[in-house]
């Protein structure tokens, strides 16, 4: 679970040109990673950030708002 503290706000930060605060992208997405990807945890952010996009329909609202403001 402390792996996702530190993915969530590094795929977020490299998929957008501004930087975002730990805080905000463990907020949005945490609970679907770790619901839908958990097995991509090891992977790396690229993959995880690619699982999400792949359960898009299955993911909250939240993080869904979260990956389209980040071009996503």
């Amino acid at each position: 679970m402390t792996k996702i503290l530190f993915v969530i706000p590094l795929i977020l930060m490299a998929s957008s040109a501004s930087a975002q605060t730990k805080k905000e992208g463990h907020d949005e997405c945490a609970r679907d990673v770790s619901r839908y990807c958990r097995a991509q945890m090891q992977d790396g952010d690229q993959i995880i950030l690619a699982c999400l996009k792949q359960n898009r329909a299955k993911i909250s609202k939240a993080c869904q708002q979260k990956l389209t403001s980040h071009g996503q």
